[in-house]
Parts: structure tokens; sequence; C-alpha cells
């Protein structure tokens, strides 16, 4: 078993803002655009879809720039309705190795929605993992059968353009987007003193300390050594 932790959603470098953080907790996944060959191919945009607190995603950016990412297509990936994720990138390769019943840990970038709460880094979902590994290794039926929502597959212009190098990972049914944040950053600095989000002190207690390499702001994903995968298992399984 692995648990690996993994950033995403939109974010000041994709996207321009945080996600929405709601003073009881809770939270909206807002997906990062879509920007395949410069423009997009999906057709959710951020004008057209709602979250699951009924607003338009494109209620949560700044009045002044709504106008413009309205029409914006969205990157949906991780969706969390079948429990799929797909990346073609370099980076995130190495999940293709993720075994059955291993934990993938999604986080995100929330801030404050109408009260003071400043930027941080929050856990928002997991999958527990039924499948993993690059789209070629999956048969047309299984493709089809287990990715069939997932944004990678479900447009064939992106399929075709980065099947070779593509990894797919399957949630089971415990798979679950959260229905309340769990924050694991706190403000750090990097070697130049410059603000840095980082995994908090009692978040290592959990999840390790990754070698000293502890920030979490910009980075691949980051998977927890075999002597804290129980605890961390343990502390992800009791999140709802």
């Amino acid at each position: 078993m692995q648990v690996v932790l993994l950033r995403v959603g939109i974010d000041t470098g994709s996207g321009g803002i945080h996600g929405p953080l709601f003073s009881d907790g809770s939270f909206e996944y807002i997906p990062i655009p879509d920007g395949f060959r410069g423009k997009g191919i999906d057709k959710r945009t951020y004008g057209n879809t709602s979250g699951r607190g009924g607003r338009r995603l494109v209620d949560y950016f700044p009045e002044a720039r709504r106008e413009t990412v309205s029409g914006q297509s969205i990157h949906f990936d991780p969706e969390f309705e079948t429990f799929t994720y797909g990346d073609p990138t370099r980076p995130k390769g190495s999940l293709r190795q993720l075994s059955e019943g291993s934990l993938l840990v999604f986080y995100a970038g929330l801030k404050g929605c109408n009260f003071d709460c400043p930027p941080a880094l929050y856990i928002i979902g997991c999958f527990e993992v039924a499948r993993a590994g690059l789209a070629t290794s999956f048969s047309q039926a299984e493709l089809a059968g287990m990715f069939q929502n997932n944004f990678h597959v479900m447009h064939r212009d992106v399929f075709e353009d980065q099947k070779d190098r593509l990894v797919l990972v399957k949630g089971n049914a415990n798979s679950r987007l959260l229905k309340r944040a769990v924050k694991i950053s706190s403000v750090g600095t990097d070697k130049n003193g410059r603000s840095l989000h980082r995994l908090a002190p009692e978040m290592q207690a959990v999840f390790g300390g990754f070698q000293g390499n502890t920030s979490i702001q910009r980075s691949p994903p980051r998977w927890v050594a075999p002597e804290f995968t129980q605890r961390a298992a343990q502390f992800i399984s009791a999140l709802r």
C-alpha cells in the first residue's frame, strides 16, 4: 500500500484565484482552465457549470474577470463522480506505480470566501485506488468502462495526442470529495527568505517530512515514506 499527496485545482498560477473556503469548513472544488492546444476543448465552462453549493463557478472569480472567464473551458480532472484522474506530464508519471488499495490524496489552495482566512493548502478528497497505469496498458473496453468520464479519455483528440504518456488512475467506491477541507500547510520561507507553503509540523507527524523537503506549494507527487504509510492511511480514512 502507498499514500501519495498531489496538488490539484485552480490556483493563482493556473486560473488566477484560490478556491473558495467557507466559514463552516466546506469548500468548492474549482478545476483548472482547459488549455488544450491553446484554446480548450471541453464544453463545460466556468459560466455554465455550477458547484455543489449551487453557485456558478464563475461567481467565485473577481467581478472584473467574470465576463472574460465565463466562456473559459474547464479541465475537470480529477473528477469525483466516477473517481478518475489522468495526467500526461513527466512529474506525474510515477503515479502509474500505484497499487490497488493505495491512497491518492488530493490537496488544493483555498482562501476564505466572505470571511477572513488567508490562502493555505487543504486536503479536499482522495481516491482509494482500484487501478492505475499508462493509458496504453488498458484495453479499449477498460477505457470505456472505467475512464469514460475522464477529461483525457472522453476527448478523442486529447487522448490520441497523449495516450503514449498518459497516466490514468481509477478510484473505487471508497473514494470521495470531502465535505470539509483539512488544512495541511503552514507558512514558511524558501532559501531566499520568500514566503512558502510547507507541510505543517503537525501534518509532518502524520505524513512524514519528505526527507526535509517539506515545500508543498508547487511540487510533484509527494510519496509518503513506508514508515508513515499506516499512520497516514488511518488519518485519511477518518476524513469525511
